[in-house]
């Protein structure tokens, strides 16, 4: 069967979204595999706004369904339904050309084999063009345990987030000082017709409001710019970090951490360690083969709780963790969070939270310091997590964090927390603990 141009992303999109919608698989993983099979990265990047946009508020796309069909659709079904939400994405709210997108989305059904559907298809479309999609709750989707939660957490903010949460954010770059400056490289933008912003106070960084294939950007092949919000830029911010220190990246996949401190401070004697070791291959290649890094960094795969299989017994003076964690504050970016996450993972998750935490802070040295960061915006896991520590920790204290790392949970907070979409960025804790000094001749 022939395949046209135009349909090969919506059908690309259509098995993404059955995959992750009806099978329980990573929106990232099948993704990447899709991706992959796309020559054209106007295509890859079609297929990726496609599937975001049916997974941020997939209850209105739902809705229309349920009204407008005469009765719902069939388990075996499952693939069209995938189909038709990718047509009502594009209508809206990604607002492409209406009858292209109409025409190549019922191509994809000829192409997915669905030739009996594509009348229907066409005639969903079509009367989503002359109605609209129907009024709906944008929240449905969400599991009402996370939104208790996050309530109980943030009662006076918890819309917001929400909103938020559902929003395509901008695009943010980080500018590889090794490589130039970070204002040169925005005039280069703006010579391509690419407009970047400075954002006071994130030293390396460029939001774009209009995000463009990374294939469109200067020198990215060549390691001069990545892609990482500003919000996880800010992590290296709180890292007290000065040349030849002897520094770990706990948790260190997928390496944008690790990069950062290297095109921060050269000098410095990195370690990365992450359990994944297919995971810690991907900050290898990035490091070396894209950044030019490499060979300055010392990558182990190990459990950092198991400190006999990696720690040679030397202290670090600073230490980066962003633990694992329930990625509540980046569900605008992996809004896959709310089909997959479980309220049973949150009590499993502060517990390895806690485990890292005790482990590693056995292998800061005395005056060094920790860097606690989650892209989470549950207490539990964040200003309440430092607090049980910093209870049965002697040698540590909190220290206090600006406000440019975002706010203080409450009062007694030993952390700065950032919520989803403020200043364009993720939702972040940050927290910065300082072990106590050796004494000398037993004081």
């Amino acid at each position: 069967m022939t395949v046209t141009p135009g349909s090969q992303p919506r059908i690309a999109a259509t098995r993404v979204l059955d995959a992750v919608l009806h099978h329980g698989r990573s929106l990232k993983a099948e993704l990447a595999g899709a991706q992959q099979e796309l020559e054209d990265p106007r295509d890859r990047a079609l297929v990726e706004a496609i599937c975001l946009a049916v997974l941020r508020q997939p209850a209105r796309f739902d809705a229309a369904l349920a009204a407008w069909m005469p009765r719902p659709l069939a388990r075996r079904d499952r693939e069209l339904r995938a189909l038709l939400l990718v047509g009502f994405a594009q209508l809206d709210p990604m607002g492409l050309p209406a009858h292209a997108a109409v025409a190549a989305t019922v191509e994809a059904a000829r192409g997915l084999g669905r030739d009996h559907q594509a009348g229907l298809v066409n005639a969903l479309l079509r009367r989503a063009l002359r109605e609209s999609l129907p009024a709906s709750e944008s929240h449905a989707h969400w599991p009402a345990w996370l939104r208790t939660r996050i309530e109980a957490d943030w009662p006076t903010d918890a819309a917001a987030i929400l909103a938020a949460s559902e929003q395509a954010p901008p695009m943010w770059l980080r500018v590889n000082r090794q490589q130039g400056a970070r204002d040169a490289y925005r005039d280069e933008l703006a010579a391509a017709g690419i407009e970047g912003a400075v954002v006071e106070g994130l030293d390396d960084a460029l939001r774009l409001d209009a995000p463009v294939p990374v294939a469109g950007l200067p020198g990215f092949a060549e390691g001069r710019v990545s892609v990482q919000d500003g919000a996880a830029q800010r992590v290296i911010d709180a890292m007290p970090v000065r040349g030849r220190m002897r520094v770990l990246d706990a948790c260190a996949a997928p390496g944008g951490k690790a990069a950062h401190l290297l095109e921060r401070e050269p000098s410095i004697e990195l370690t990365a360690l992450d359990i994944d070791r297919r995971r810690l291959r991907h900050v290898q290649a990035t490091l070396e083969r894209r950044l030019k890094l490499g060979a300055d960094a010392t990558l182990l795969a190990a459990d950092a709780t198991d400190l006999a299989a990696w720690w040679d017994g030397v202290p670090f003076d600073a230490i980066v963790l962003d633990a694992p964690c329930s990625a509540t504050g980046i569900i605008r970016r992996q809004p896959d969070v709310l089909l997959h996450r479980r309220e049973s993972d949150i009590d499993h998750l502060v517990a390895l939270q806690g485990r890292l935490l005790d482990a590693l802070w056995q292998t800061v040295a005395p005056g060094g310091a920790l860097v606690y960061t989650t892209c989470s915006i549950l207490r539990d896991e964040n200003d309440r997590q430092i607090a049980a520590f910093l209870a049965r920790t002697t040698d540590a204290r909190a220290e206090p964090l600006d406000e440019s790392f975002g706010r203080s949970p409450v009062s007694e907070a030993h952390g700065r927390q950032r919520l989803p979409g403020e200043d364009g960025m993720d939702g972040f804790f940050y927290a910065r603990l300082r072990k106590a000094p050796a004494l000398i001749g037993g004081e």
